[in-house]
């Protein structure tokens, strides 16, 4: 008979590995009224799915960085069934440099991100242009240390959207430039990346991105400007909820 004493630690169960997602959302001013109330209602949806497709291998961390009067550490990376949401509200100019420098710190952290976690997705959501020194720190993000290697998305809400930043940040990956003129396509948006996201907790292989043409929803792309003019004309339903 064995004589080694017993160590209940050796029969835990293992730790869930944690695949974060981070927000980077625009609150300017131009983000009030609707726009602000559907990325409310958006972001919201998209935690409680999370949260109920968390499984013991993989548990989905969700952070939250909005930029408009102040640059905010809205959310800090936490498992999305333990958030309890507060509402954005829109105000100030547009400082994403400043976002981007805070959302590169906390990837670059592995105190926060640890080393054992999933390739992270990035979200980066806008109604218009930079007002502060992005160039920098959006090269940084894209081309250095461990930002470099996240899964990144953009969304340009409404026509002022800024698409020459939007699309240098999604440079080098597969995802086009996703667009929004109204609460629909927005809502939409935040559907497919909720899809892409639980896609990978079910998957064997959680840090490759499935492919876009796997999604249920495809969501506008930046295309969409095209036919502004002609959809104005023809007017809003409500089942898109109004055009921005």
């Amino acid at each position: 008979m064995s004589n080694t004493p017993f160590d209940p630690s050796k029969f835990t169960a293992p730790k869930a590995k944690p695949l974060p997602v981070i927000l980077l959302l625009d609150v300017s001013g131009s983000m009030g009224g609707e726009k602000i109330k559907n990325l409310n209602d958006a972001a919201r949806d998209m935690l409680s799915t999370f949260s109920d497709t968390e499984n013991g291998e993989t548990e989905i961390h969700v952070a939250i960085i909005t930029f408009g009067s102040q640059v905010i550490l809205h959310q800090p990376l936490a498992s999305a069934s333990a958030i309890q949401w507060q509402d954005l509200s829109a105000g100030g100019m547009t400082p994403l440099g400043t976002a981007l420098q805070m959302a590169k710190a906390m990837i670059e952290d592995k105190d926060v991100v640890p080393s054992r976690a999933y390739r992270p997705t990035v979200v980066l959501v806008s109604d218009g242009g930079p007002n502060d020194e992005w160039k920098k720190p959006l090269y940084a993000f894209i081309s250095d240390g461990r930002s470099a290697k996240c899964d990144r998305m953009a969304m340009a809400i409404g026509a002022d959207a800024d698409e020459t930043v939007l699309g240098t940040f999604i440079k080098g990956t597969s995802h086009p430039l996703f667009y929004a003129e109204n609460a629909k396509q927005l809502r939409d948006f935040f559907k497919f990346v909720t899809m892409t996201v639980t896609a990978r907790t079910m998957s064997v292989t959680p840090n490759i991105v499935p492919e876009a043409s796997t999604m249920a929803i495809q969501p506008a792309t930046i295309e969409a400007r095209q036919d502004k003019h002609q959809s104005v004309t023809q007017g809003s339903s409500a089942e898109d909820g109004g055009y921005w």
